[in-house]
């Protein structure tokens, strides 16, 4: 299950646009780690320099994982971008903190999840962004091997590819997000960012972000 909530969609894309940390380009796209071509590029870290628009998502993500995971026991940021926010969750919530590293810590323990949790504690993970959910996917993994029984995600953004949406169905981890790329486009010619023209050019690249150009 992926879920967006139609609640916070609007409002969520309008404030991640306003402060520049999605920002959109059908000119210049930007390139990705990944190699693909993009007319965006979404940073939600820059949310956190923002006091107000922190709070906001916070007290959102904490809402949400309130309706759809009610009997979470520890909420897991996944690193890096989930770590803040995931840390901010928990707090509110008042639940233990952990976070999921890419990989095991070189030195030291060479741990590869930070912090205390037991076998069987029911975890929410936090993630900034959803791609293809391959990395989020994988953090998910590793609190299971570890003895953490998953029981959803929640994200502030996706961009709503179907690969997505196959890799969280076919994991049978339900993800629920703040906000989405249909949202985004709305509010974007909404607040004058984009005109009809350049939405219709935007969207072509969703379908086959891998070759678009």
């Amino acid at each position: 299950m992926v879920k967006i909530e139609s609640e916070t969609a609007g409002p969520v894309a309008s404030r991640l646009l306003q402060i520049g940390a999605i920002k959109i380009n059908h000119k210049q796209p930007f390139t990705w780690s990944s190699g693909w071509k993009s007319p965006i590029y979404c940073d939600n870290r820059l949310a956190l320099s923002y006091p107000i628009i922190r709070s906001y998502i916070k007290e959102k993500l904490a809402q949400v994982i309130q309706e759809h995971f009610e009997k979470v026991e520890c909420i897991a940021g996944v690193a890096t971008a989930g770590i803040p926010q995931g840390a901010l969750v928990a707090d509110l919530l008042e639940l233990p903190f952990v976070y999921v590293r890419p990989k095991p810590k070189e030195h030291g323990m060479g741990n590869l999840i930070e912090g205390k949790f037991d076998k069987g504690t029911r975890v929410v993970l936090i993630e900034d962004l959803i791609s293809t959910g391959g990395s989020s996917l994988k953090a998910a993994q590793a609190m299971q091997d570890a003895g953490g029984k998953v029981i959803g995600m929640a994200a502030i953004f996706t961009y709503g590819f179907e690969t997505a949406v196959k890799n969280f169905t076919d994991a049978k981890i339900p993800l629920v997000c703040l906000s989405d790329f249909n949202h985004l486009l709305t509010e974007a010619v909404k607040n004058q960012y984009l005109d009809e023209d350049q939405l219709i050019y935007v969207k072509s690249w969703r379908l086959d972000p891998a070759n678009w150009k």
